[in-house]
């Protein structure tokens, strides 16, 4: 399905201890305006904060949309990508290596999402020369460090 408003997102998670205080950010692009959020939790996980930067953002566009989601984590990127979502629910939330999935009530969310929109994931390299995900990185940590204030 295309949709007529194309919308660029960039996330990031960060977290101190693993569990520990975590934070997330997300810079979201529409005809060449930015809005960035942010925000954390007190104990959480990294892998949680760049699904909910994902989750957070998403839940700010006010009509279906072509979404393309930058994020640097593998986490969230293969899990979409490769099929991973899909299979683990059609599992019962079960992984192949017969643990059950973590971050369920999200990765449920991110599915309800996925039928609103049409979402392409674009795996970024981390802590590179992407201003985004450079910006992204530093809202996110920023978040995580005014948690534990």
């Amino acid at each position: 399905m295309e949709f007529e408003k194309n919308v660029i997102i960039y996330t990031d998670g960060a977290c101190s201890g693993n569990p520990g205080p975590g934070g997330y950010a997300a810079i979201l692009i529409y005809n060449g305006i930015e809005k960035e959020i942010s925000g954390g939790e007190i104990s959480t996980t990294n892998n949680r904060m760049e699904l909910l930067a994902v989750l957070k953002s998403l839940e700010m566009l006010k009509e279906s949309c072509n979404v393309t989601i930058y994020s640097d984590s593998a986490y969230v990127v293969n899990a979409i990508e490769k099929g991973w979502l899909i299979s683990w629910k059609n599992h019962n939330w079960i992984k192949s290596d017969k643990k059950e999935v973590k971050n369920i009530e999200l990765w449920e969310e991110m599915l309800k999402f996925m039928k609103i929109h049409n979402i392409t994931f674009v795996k970024v390299k981390g802590h590179s020369n992407n201003e985004y995900n450079n910006r992204c990185d530093k809202l996110a940590v920023t978040a995580r460090e005014n948690i534990i204030k």
